[in-house]
């Protein structure tokens, strides 16, 4: 695994690499009021992410690790599945150093450090986050080789990436495909056009998705202590076996069963 850590080397990046930072940043921060949930403004806020263009890993790292024992550590682009998923056991979160070029502002096929610290790294604060985070590694240790992780790939996909959550103040999201793009910011809580269904364990880990455009469906959770307690048995073998069999459903897909969430 350590193979695949690298140096963060900070003091390389250019101004205009924190001026694109910046940019980003002053964007999401006025969409995302009122769109996300609370709690991750508020870790954004408690990390400085905003105080000189593009974080330090180990200025976050210091306070991760006294809130939820985290820290964000540098890889050089995607990692294998055992590495990734190891790096989450034990409470490290993997970041590209890169971040996008202007005409990239939008869209870009990888993830940047704008998508991994920003979209990601605030919510490893919360400690309910932070522990189904780390759960969720320990339980793609156990599914490797099983023929499976395209199951547990669902599960991170319309979860930590794409996932919506009930507040009082109404729907929002916390997911960091999300909170890291203008577009669907808007987009997900607002356009009448894609479903979102309550979430189920076991309907997520049938679901296909778009990696292509905005997503056609959403899961919405009730809490993050909902989504804890229904994940932390780490071991889904059970419902891998269950699941087998069974169809996948297409990404627009609705069922008579779902619960839809009207806005």
């Amino acid at each position: 695994m350590k193979d695949y850590l690298i140096n963060q080397n900070w003091q390389d990046y250019t101004e205009s690499e924190h001026e694109m930072w910046r940019t980003l940043f002053k964007r999401q921060e006025k969409v995302l009021e009122g769109r996300v949930v609370p709690v991750f403004l508020d870790g954004v806020r408690e990390l400085g992410m905003a105080a000189s263009g593009i974080p330090r890993f180990e200025a976050l790292s210091d306070i991760l690790k006294q809130r939820t024992g985290w820290e964000v550590v540098a890889v050089p682009g995607l990692v294998p599945d055992d590495v990734f998923f190891r790096l989450l056991a034990e409470k490290k979160f993997p970041s590209t150093c890169f971040i996008r070029k202007p005409e990239q502002i939008d869209y870009l096929q990888e993830p940047d450090i704008f998508h991994d610290v920003f979209g990601h790294v605030p919510l490893l604060i919360n400690p309910i986050f932070a522990d189904y985070m780390q759960y969720y590694g320990e339980a793609g240790l156990k599914a490797l080789g099983q023929d499976c992780l395209h199951r547990l790939a669902r599960l991170y996909w319309y979860t930590v990436e794409f996932g919506l959550i009930q507040t009082d103040e109404g729907l929002r999201t916390y997911g960091a495909g999300i909170v890291s793009s203008y577009s669907e910011t808007i987009y997900c809580v607002e356009d009448p056009k894609p479903n979102r269904i309550m979430f189920d364990l076991k309907r997520v880990m049938r679901t296909n998705y778009r990696i292509d455009d905005f997503q056609e469906t959403y899961f919405v959770v009730p809490s993050f202590e909902s989504l804890f307690d229904a994940t932390k048995a780490q071991d889904f073998h059970p419902i891998y076996n269950e699941l087998a069999p069974l169809p996948d459903f297409a990404a627009n897909e609705v069922l008579k069963c779902d619960e839809l969430v009207l806005i």
